[in-house]
């Protein structure tokens, strides 16, 4: 098996702005192409270190060719997030994912057959392809670690993290330093802009699926669509973020194709019980969750 190799891919997105796209594969490999999603708070790092750990690396090694991307201004696109940064999740949805596909397409030679999303970053996928319907066709499986869009559980750990953090305490962080400084209140690994945070916010909360720029009704657009086949993943230990009942419920409003939903724990015959960021990262998940994934992609490619 060849090794791994990884190298940056830079997207000149706008005059002020390069997008950053972590290209990681064994030496002239040629098979599919996977995109891969970061949450809110987070970059793509979730999905990859630099010694080949994480999702990204063990794709790579059963012969994949990885693009794990990096929004505005989060991770190793440039200039990070700071004050007065405007864009927000409109334009991830809109604007930026479609520069990721189509550099993706150009570096690979082939649009990206398979999707890969961590928490938040499901939700901006479908929200593209109930914005783009023509993408669901050239996709072949998607996998979602965590990925829900309202909370709807009450445990006691949402209402903290939820209900006093991301909803009261963070727009007032957002008000006084012009952005979200999340890493510097030890909230996740990277920051949001005001707008981005705002957004998100808003679907978090057990509201309509409703873009607040220009009123796009995604939940209307995705409900007779069939999306490519999605393995839903969740951990037993994700208490706040992404409970079953939160994941299912994105389930049933991300129409009607194929989804299939998945419970990591020791309860279920696992290695380790998953928590929200660890499913990722835990060296066990590459004896779990990361061959489900492998099964899955193989099954629908």
């Amino acid at each position: 098996m060849s090794d791994i190799i990884q190298q940056s891919v830079y997207i000149d997105y706008s005059e002020q702005q390069t997008l950053h796209l972590r290209y990681i594969a064994q030496d002239n490999a040629t098979g599919p192409a996977i995109f891969f999603m970061h949450g809110a708070v987070e970059n793509g790092k979730i999905f990859y270190t630099h010694s080949n750990k994480g999702l990204a690396p063990f794709l790579a090694k059963h012969g994949y060719r990885c693009y794990v991307a990096d929004l505005c201004g989060r991770g190793e696109s440039k200039p990070s997030i700071g004050p007065g940064a405007s864009y927000g999740q409109t334009e991830a949805i809109c604007h930026e994912i479609p520069a990721f596909l189509s550099k993706i397409t150009e570096h690979a030679g082939e649009f990206p057959r398979f999707w890969v999303a961590h928490s938040w970053g499901g939700v901006l996928f479908n929200s593209v392809f109930a914005r783009f319907p023509e993408y669901i066709k050239k996709v072949s499986a998607c996998a979602y670690f965590g990925s829900k869009r309202s909370l709807y559980n009450r445990h006691p750990s949402k209402f903290l993290k939820g209900n006093l953090v991301w909803y009261w305490l963070a727009p007032k962080k957002a008000k006084k330093y012009g952005y979200l400084p999340a890493r510097k209140l030890k909230w996740g690994s990277d920051d949001e802009t005001v707008k981005s945070h705002y957004q998100s916010m808003q679907w978090a909360k057990v509201r309509p699926w409703i873009d607040s720029d220009d009123g796009f009704d995604y939940g209307h657009a995705i409900k007779r669509l069939a999306l490519p086949p999605t393995l839903h993943i969740a951990g037993v230990k994700d208490k706040a973020l992404a409970q079953p009942i939160d994941i299912k419920k994105f389930m049933q409003e991300s129409g009607c194709g194929i989804q299939e939903f998945k419970l990591y724990g020791r309860s279920h015959g696992h290695h380790h019980d998953y928590g929200h960021i660890d499913m990722l990262t835990h060296p066990q998940a590459q004896r779990d969750q990361f061959q489900d994934v492998l099964a899955w992609f193989s099954r629908y490619g």
